[in-house]
């Protein structure tokens, strides 16, 4: 059997969070939450194997997408970890060309779009 692909869903919204982690678990995936950037750095230093992908949210509190994103790009740990930027931001795509992402999809998000994504970029190699 194939072993559950994680994805790590960095969103300050609370049911956000709750609705995707439970599509993305009646998919089969493995789920991971933060509520920010520093609470996903402190999951990250504290898994025993890298999630396949991360779903990001841009403006949250503390540690915002941009600066979580800049974070991974400098840790060798992280760097290679597939992101995948989903914002309201009307310019959400130049955004996320910036940050050197995998990804972005423009809240609301369209669930389709959403798991063809995610399917397609959590089996990028790491």
């Amino acid at each position: 059997m194939q072993p559950l692909q994680t994805l790590l869903v960095v969103d300050d919204d609370l049911d956000i969070r709750d609705a995707l982690q439970d599509v993305f678990e009646l998919e089969g995936y493995a789920v991971l939450l933060a509520a920010d950037g520093l609470e996903a750095l402190a999951h990250l230093r504290q898994v025993e194997s890298m999630p396949d992908l991360i779903l990001l949210d841009l403006m949250m509190p503390r540690m915002d997408g941009f600066a979580f994103r800049e974070a991974l790009r400098h840790d060798t740990s992280f760097s290679r970890i597939p992101v995948l930027v989903a914002s309201a931001d009307l310019d959400v795509q130049g955004a996320a060309e910036g940050l050197g992402v995998a990804g972005w999809l423009r809240k609301p998000l369209d669930l389709s779009e959403l798991l063809n994504a995610v399917k397609r970029l959590s089996h990028l190699p790491n």
